[in-house]
């Protein structure tokens, strides 16, 4: 029976963002090896929005939720509804796929509210889940929270492009041995992997031949670099019958700070985290609402030019970290990259608290994206790219003051 203490155990917060300061850092003080390193501190855990600032407008549309006063502060549960209505229809327009304002949408306080809300909805205690490892690390944690039991599906991502993705047969045999719920994002979190369009047709049709409902976050799938392609889940050619879509701009569009996400599929589905969200949390935070108006909508080129600035600062971390033999993947597309580090004298988690207090660079070690990812850290690199660049540096020279 699953008691208080194990549902809250896999809710660590140690490694969340803007939590580093209430790390413990024991003894490492007895291991410290040479000087601190110079230079600007770079907080990797999260993407920087002095550098890349929200998207233009952001500031205004929300004073027009704020003097709209009531009508804008106590929406909808699922959200006021003529912002439903603009945001299904760009969701629309941008994945293929139709969406219902009123019945097949819900706007939520973040994308990590919309995977709360989504879990919640569909997974009760014993529900098997489908897990790609490594993903978010929130997808682990909230199914285990949920009472849910966790089927690890291993992503193959450090190899040729076309041997890389989700291990598909390992995912036939979760579906046909009663793994109802399958939870992925694409593009990944942490690798920054994007599934193809063999990935998603067959992901499609598996669920739909077993039953099984598809929980895919999209957050990242408008940061998508040059020479990739994207496929939408929600518009392939088969559905299954149950599939929820999260998206947000929290990331891409640097709107953290609003949060603000959106869940779209089955209305059945959209209808259940829509009485949970009443209860949670009534709302996402109405005036922020009214930000949404600028996604979708931002000035011509602002999207390319924001997109190009990041696949610049990719590529240079790329070649600091390949220049040290770090094996990285090239992320398709979001701001993550996952490098693995070679086998050094302290433990991975001692080795990330030693990079802060050492070097100034907070990074979030990959055992929160998978149990085995104990070699990996992952960075956000929406940062500012001299800083950036530095920073993935002084991870190098850490990197050699602690080799095995």
């Amino acid at each position: 029976m699953l008691t208080l203490a194990d549902k809250f155990s896999a809710l660590d917060t140690e490694h969340a963002p803007g939590q580093e300061t209430r790390q413990d850092t024991g003894d490492l003080h007895a291991i410290l090896r040479g000087e601190p390193l110079d230079g600007t501190p770079v907080d990797f855990s999260h993407g920087d929005v002095d550098a890349f600032p929200p998207t233009p407008g952001a500031l205004e549309a929300w004073n027009a939720g704020y003097a709209r006063g009531a009508e804008q502060a106590y929406t909808e549960y699922r959200g006021a509804a003529p912002i439903r209505e603009r945001v299904a229809e760009r969701l629309g327009a941008f994945t293929g796929q139709p969406i219902d304002a009123d019945r097949e949408l819900i706007i939520t306080p973040g994308t990590q509210g919309a995977l709360f809300l989504a879990l919640g909805a569909t997974v009760a205690a014993g529900t098997r889940v489908a897990v790609v490892e490594p993903d978010y690390f929130a997808n682990r944690k909230l199914v285990k929270f949920f009472g849910g039991d966790v089927v690890p599906i291993p992503l193959r991502y450090l190899g040729a492009p076309q041997e890389n993705g989700p291990d598909l047969d390992r995912l036939e045999t979760a579906f046909a041995s009663g793994t109802s719920v399958f939870v992925f994002s694409t593009p990944n979190n942490p690798t920054g992997f994007v599934c193809s369009a063999s990935h998603i047709a067959t992901i499609a049709s598996l669920a739909a031949a077993h039953g099984v409902t598809l929980i895919v976050d999209q957050l990242y799938a408008r940061m998508l670099y040059r020479g990739e392609s994207y496929t939408h889940l929600c518009a392939g050619a088969t559905q299954p019958e149950h599939v929820v879509t999260i998206m947000g701009p929290s990331k891409t569009e640097s709107l953290s700070g609003f949060r603000l996400g959106v869940a779209f599929g089955t209305a059945s589905i959209i209808d259940r985290m829509e009485r949970l969200q009443a209860i949670v949390t009534l709302r996402a935070a109405g005036y922020n609402q009214a930000a949404l108006d600028t996604w979708f909508a931002e000035p011509t080129g602002w999207m390319e030019t924001r997109i190009r600035a990041h696949e610049a600062i990719r590529d240079d971390l790329l070649a600091v970290f390949r220049a040290a033999g770090f094996p990285v993947a090239t992320p398709q597309a979001g701001s993550y990259v996952f490098p693995q580090l070679p086998s050094l004298a302290v433990t991975p988690s001692a080795f990330v608290k030693l990079l802060r207090l050492q070097a100034g660079v907070t990074v979030t070690p990959g055992t929160e994206f998978a149990p085995d990812a104990y070699a990996s850290i992952r960075l956000n690199f929406s940062q500012d790219h001299a800083a950036a660049v530095a920073a993935a540096q002084r991870i190098v020279a850490m990197v050699e003051r602690y080799r095995a």
